[in-house]
């Protein structure tokens, strides 16, 4: 009898699931086709992909896991019950990029122009809230028109319970922001506490007041694209890292750059099998400096010579171009590289190289990825500009990363090492592991010709020429400082990859612990 009630009540269930499944598979339906195909194509019309277009690029084939595809809005002010779309304009969930697990979420312009409701927070904050449980990196696609008016304070909310995110996250796992479309008002600042943002030229666009609200207050008249935009920010305010030419490139730059990262603070950085010789020798590099002390030459041909197989991720190429940050491998294992330029502004520190470089030590201490140094620098930039907006307060910004860091550091001096810049470029006195140097290194308080001034003031111009070359031989080389054990060990430059390669190996079981503190009070 029992078993005939258990069939006749399987049976009753049957319509019943197969009911719930139709359902499910309209639902998800609805939320695949976000705003519908009118928008969908209006999206393709501006040359962009769609939310899930997206991530298809972004993640491993087969690999995406979304959640949270039935989550609707709960507005119930300004007709908003009538329009509900599941998903609520973000697609949220987990996927692999070559094979490493990854945390994500793609805004859906189609869905309410990808405005940002309680709901749609709620989604992104359950994904960021995973990846800090797990240890995992977050990618957040950003096309977002900024908070969705008709939910007012209760979207306010959905953004602070973000930023709250942002920053527990950050320093635990790595954060990066693409910036696919627009990105305004309280959305940019969500994007500004990650790590790295990428944005696309012509479409994506970041500003806390857009062009409308700058007229009515300022009276300037000003475009997104001046305004906000990917070459601007990118080149004068260094608010994005990467500006790329199209949807396409950007995600395939994310995939590249996510090579290079480790997955949290507790994890090793990756290592890739490479068949670049640790000793490979590259006589080149012996005649790379001019004999010239003022001709410039270009230190990426140092980097790439360095790491394996040529290969270097830069970040922000195109702000302070006179210092080089980004990223390599060495015998298969990521490095961080800061080096200075001597073809702009013959590498001298000023105020945007050293927020840039100061912010990609911090980057790479938080995650324990070693820092390599190639140190050609004759100082800091003068001049009233410099001064009156704050260069001392901003270079200290270098010094005190670069001080705190706990991480490997090799540098290698190539040329000038002159006065403060010379303490402040991952010197020994810094807690410097192996500091090397060329034969071709001066390591002085200034250059020959300004200290001879100095020292000799009142000599004729001839008597101060012969002290000028007494100083140069004297001063302008490496010995004197490795004379005081500064520097480990001159070195041919051929031999650069090897010592490197044969130092991080030794320090990669380093461990050095700063003295216990809530958190340090860097010159902000």
């Amino acid at each position: 009898m029992s078993q005939q009630k258990t069939v006749r009540q399987s049976e009753e269930g049957m319509p019943r699931m197969s009911a719930n499944i139709a359902e499910m598979e309209k639902r998800r339906e609805a939320a695949r086709l976000g705003g519908g195909q009118k928008r969908i194509d209006a999206q393709h019309a501006k040359g962009k992909l769609t939310a899930r277009e997206r991530l298809e690029v972004l993640l491993d084939e087969g690999s995406f896991e979304e959640v949270d595809m039935y989550v609707e809005h709960n507005c119930v002010d300004f007709g908003m019950p009538d329009t509900v779309i599941p998903g609520d304009g973000v697609v949220t969930g987990s996927g692999t990029i070559n094979g490493r697990l990854v945390y994500v979420f793609s805004q859906d312009f189609t869905v309410f122009g990808g405005s940002l409701s309680e709901r749609h927070a709620q989604k992104i904050c359950k994904i960021m809230d995973m990846a800090l449980k797990v240890g995992a990196p977050v990618i957040g696609l950003n096309d977002s028109g900024g908070a969705r008016i008709q939910e007012g304070v209760a979207s306010l909310g959905g953004y602070a319970e973000v930023f709250q995110r942002n920053v527990l996250a950050s320093g635990v796992v790595p954060q990066l922001s693409l910036i696919m479309g627009p990105c305004a008002g309280g959305a940019v600042y969500s994007p500004a506490m990650t790590d790295f943002i990428f944005m696309v030229k012509d479409s994506s666009y970041m500003f806390v007041t857009g062009p409308d609200v700058v007229k009515t207050v300022t009276n300037e008249v000003v475009t997104q694209e001046e305004l906000g935009g990917a070459v601007t920010h990118t080149t004068k305010t260094s608010v994005a890292d990467l500006a790329l030419e199209n949807d396409i490139e950007a995600l395939l730059a994310a995939r590249d750059f996510f090579d290079y990262l480790p997955l949290s603070n507790r994890q090793d950085v990756p290592e890739r099998p490479t068949s670049d010789p640790y000793d490979r020798l590259e006589p080149s590099l012996d005649t790379i400096v001019p004999a010239s002390a003022t001709q410039p030459y270009d230190m990426h041909e140092v980097i790439r010579k360095t790491v394996d197989e040529g290969e270097f991720f830069e970040i922000q190429p195109k702000h302070a171009a006179n210092i080089i940050c980004g990223f390599g491998r060495v015998e298969g294992r990521t490095v961080g590289v800061v080096a200075n330029q001597p073809m702009v502004l013959a590498g001298v520190l000023d105020i945007n190289s050293s927020k840039k470089a100061a912010r990609f030590v911090r980057f790479c201490d938080a995650f324990n990825i070693p820092i390599v140094t190639f140190v050609d620098v004759p100082g800091f930039l003068p001049g009233t500009a410099q001064e009156h907006n704050g260069i001392i307060k901003h270079g200290a910004k270098l010094l005190f990363a670069y001080a705190e860091a706990t991480v490997p550091k090799i540098t290698v001096i190539t040329r000038k090492a002159y006065g403060g810049a010379y303490d402040v470029m991952a010197s020994k006195h810094l807690r410097g592991d192996l500091n090397y140097a060329w034969p071709t290194a001066e390591i002085a308080v200034m250059g020959a010709k300004g200290a001879v001034e100095i020292i000799f003031r009142g000599l004729s111009a001839e008597e101060q020429a012969v002290k000028t070359k007494e100083y140069e031989d004297r001063f302008a080389n490496p010995f004197v400082a490795a004379s005081k054990g500064f520097v480990d060990e001159v070195i041919h430059p051929h031999s650069t990859r090897r010592r490197v390669a044969l130092g991080l190996r030794k320090l990669k079981n380093k461990s050095l612990e700063n003295p216990w503190k809530k958190h340090d009070n860097i010159p902000l």
